[in-house]
C-alpha cells in the first residue's frame, strides 16, 4: 500500500477511536514519525494530509531541512535531544515534544531568549521509570510544569510519554491513564486548563492511547512502513 493510502486507513481508526472516547477525528492531531524516512516520503505524507512530522534525530532532520522535507506541514521533534544539539532544534522545530529535565529546560530557554522567540515544548513523562528513557518520573513532573512556567522564552502545550513495551493487548492502557490524569491535574492546577496536546500512541497502540485521551499520536511504521534498520 501507498503513503496516502496507509495514511487513508490510520485516519479511520482514529475516527473510530475517537468517536469511542466521544470525540470527533478533527479532535486527534496525527504526527507521522519519519525517522528514518526520506524526503520524498515525507513529501509524499504531506501531499496526504499529515498534520505534522516528527523526528527522532537531530542530524536526520537537518539533512531532511535542506531538501525541504517539510514544507507545507509542521515539524516536531520527537526523539531524544541531547543538551548540545538543542540550538539545532530550538526555533527550527515548531513543537519539541520530548523535553524530560530540567537541564534540558535551562537549554531551550537559553537559546529561544538568544533567538529572541518563546519555544512550544511539550513534557515527556518516563511513566514506566525505565532508566533506558528519558523523561520526568510522574511524581516529578507537577514541580518540573511549575518550574517550566517560570521560563520566559518556553511555552508548556502539555505532556508527552512513551510507556513500557506491552507484552500483551492493551498492556499499554494504564499507562496512559496514569498521564491522563497527570495532564488533567496539572492542566487545571497550573494552566487554567489552556494545555493544547497529550501526545500518547503510537503504531501499536494508538488506538488505545485515543480511547484514554491522548489528542496528538505519533504514527511511523503504520504510515511508512516497516523500517530497515540494517541499512543505518
Amino acid at each position: 500500500m501507498t503513503i496516502s493510502e496507509n495514511l487513508a486507513a490510520i485516519r479511520q481508526r482514529i475516527a473510530l477511536a475517537a468517536e469511542e472516547s466521544g470525540r470527533k477525528a478533527s479532535d486527534i492531531t496525527l504526527v507521522g514519525a519519519s525517522k528514518m524516512n526520506d524526503a520524498d516520503a515525507c513529501r509524499a505524507a504531506i501531499e496526504a494530509g499529515i498534520d505534522a512530522l516528527g523526528e527522532n534525530r537531530v542530524q536526520e532532520m537537518l539533512q531532511k531541512l535542506e531538501e525541504n522535507a517539510y514544507d507545507g506541514a509542521p515539524l516536531h521533534f520527537i526523539g531524544h535531544l541531547q543538551r548540545n544539539k538543542v540550538r539545532q532544534v530550538v526555533g527550527v522545530a515548531s513543537l519539541i515534544q520530548s523535553v524530560g529535565s530540567t537541564a534540558l529546560l535551562d537549554e531551550i530557554e537559553r537559546h529561544a531568549e538568544k533567538r529572541g522567540i518563546v519555544q512550544d515544548i511539550l513534557l515527556e513523562v518516563n511513566v514506566g521509570g525505565e532508566a533506558a528513557k528519558s523523561g520526568f518520573a510522574p511524581e516529578e513532573t507537577f514541580a518540573a510544569a511549575q518550574y517550566a512556567k517560570t521560563l520566559p522564552h518556553i511555552r508548556v502545550l502539555g505532556l508527552m510519554t512513551v510507556p513500557p513495551i506491552a507484552s500483551e493487548a492493551h498492556g499499554s492502557v494504564p499507562y496512559f491513564e496514569k498521564v491522563r490524569a497527570l495532564y488533567v491535574d496539572i492542566n487545571e492546577k497550573l494552566f487554567h486548563n489552556g494545555f493544547v496536546y497529550l501526545s500518547m500512541g503510537m503504531s501499536d497502540d494508538f488506538e488505545d492511547a485515543i480511547r484514554a485521551g491522548a489528542n496528538m499520536v505519533r504514527v511511523g511504521s503504520a504510515i511508512f512502513g516497516a523500517r530497515n534498520y540494517g541499512s543505518v
